[in-house]
């Protein structure tokens, strides 16, 4: 079978992968000059399903209005005049209490697990091992009492979602981690989930396609795709800057700019952009060897060390498409990756980076077919894309190709969206 993947992000090489490996005829189709250079080159490195869950939680409307004067909070909101926005929020409201939260989070759990395991696999499939992969954990940590007085009850929530987890006092953090002795910050309390791993997700992306191009799959970088191809209910290809595509299918995995090209076509995909930034500093010869990945519970900031880099990430900007990056929100990263390693970054040297998140109201992505045959979709992965992207895509390969998954897809896909068959 033929078949398009619209998108090189993490997820759309990852479909790429899967579907080649199953013996179909792949072409990849991107806007930009290589793979992932949009969501999938800067984020936060963490593969961390024990953290897998919706932003939709109970008590977020209430924590977003009380943050909209305080000028360095980690969620700002900026309203727009845009019906495609509105409509989100209200849909996203409406999954903001316990008994949707628990549902949604055990629909991110079960592909999040299974996603970590098919990247494993991959990876060792595909000999891919430069893309600074370690499978240290993360760490969770608690600066005040009452954060972690809230990591304690957490606690039950990882119990009932079988996570594996241990809690460890202030003094037992720098015992477990002694990269963290000359800290500023203070510590209450942390969790350590070792389940969990790192990498980077821009260079296992472009390893991939380096692979993939070398057996065979054809790259069409530097093409925008600006619509989508039918014959009465079935998608048989698409219009694009380099001309028309055909194929026998099509999967859209464009992150943010799925709910453009499916709109003309009667579906609408509720994916909205949520702004994150991040920084990566170079190390020094003498730097700490700080093994997990840090989640800094305070200040909602991961950082992850990828090989001789210290990545930095965090925030959430509901408030449009742009990408500018905010000087303030490079000062605030930097600040807190200081009060965790005072030594050992290359400061002249720091990258700032802005982008967009493309989330769901309800957290889980919307993945495989659609009302029209031949259209699949793998999208609305927001902050969970690197940990969830072979997951997702391999169960999209598999019902591209007429299978039938290895995990039960109960509200992972659009039919609870009205976009999909019943």
């Amino acid at each position: 079978m033929k078949v398009l993947v619209l998108g090189a992000g993490v997820v759309g090489m990852a479909t790429a992968y899967y579907l080649w490996r199953d013996g179909h005829e792949v072409t990849v189709v991107e806007r930009n000059a290589g793979p992932a250079d949009e969501t999938s080159f800067g984020n936060a490195g963490g593969l961390c399903p024990s953290f897998a869950g919706p932003w939709a939680a109970p008590g977020m409307v209430g924590k977003v209005m009380r943050m909209l004067l305080k000028a360095d909070a980690p969620i700002r909101f900026r309203p727009q005049a845009s019906l495609h926005q509105w409509r989100w929020i209200a849909r996203w409201v409406g999954e903001c209490n316990a008994e949707r939260y628990r549902l949604n989070k055990l629909r991110m759990q079960r592909v999040a697990h299974y996603s970590l395991a098919c990247l494993r696999s991959l990876a060792q499939e595909a000999n891919l091992h430069d893309f600074d992969f370690h499978a240290d954990g993360t760490l969770w940590l608690f600066r005040t009492p009452q954060e972690a007085e809230l990591g304690r009850l957490a606690t039950r929530a990882l119990d009932d979602f079988e996570v594996p987890w241990r809690w460890l006092e202030p003094d037992e953090v720098d015992t477990r981690e002694p990269a963290l002795a000359h800290r500023t910050a203070s510590i209450a309390g942390a969790l350590l989930l070792p389940a969990d791993a790192s990498g980077d997700s821009h260079r296992f992306s472009q390893a991939l396609a380096q692979r993939l191009g070398a057996r065979g799959v054809d790259f069409r970088f530097n093409t925008t795709v600006h619509a989508l191809e039918t014959e009465g209910d079935r998608v048989c290809g698409v219009r694009s800057s380099a001309g028309r595509l055909q194929a026998d299918a099509c999967v859209v995995a464009l992150g943010n700019q799925a709910p453009f090209l499916l709109r003309p076509l009667g579906l609408n995909l509720p994916v909205y952009p949520l702004k994150g930034y991040s920084i990566t500093v170079p190390l020094l010869a003498d730097a700490p060897d700080i093994r997990p990945a840090l989640m800094d519970e305070h200040n909602k900031v991961m950082i992850s060390r990828l090989g001789a880099r210290i990545r930095a990430a965090g925030m959430a900007e509901l408030g449009g498409y742009g990408l500018q990056a905010h000087p303030d929100r490079r000062d605030m990263l930097l600040r807190v990756v200081r009060e965790f390693m005072p030594h050992g970054m290359d400061e002249s040297h720091v990258s700032f980076w802005a982008g967009l998140r493309p989330m769901t109201p309800d957290g889980p992505p919307i993945l495989g077919p659609t009302r029209l045959r031949g259209l699949f979709l793998n999208s609305g992965h927001g902050s969970n894309g690197w940990t969830q992207a072979c997951g997702t895509s391999r169960i999209v390969a598999t019902l591209v190709g007429g299978g039938v998954p290895e995990i039960d897809l109960d509200g992972l896909t659009g039919e609870r969206f009205g976009i999909a068959p019943r």
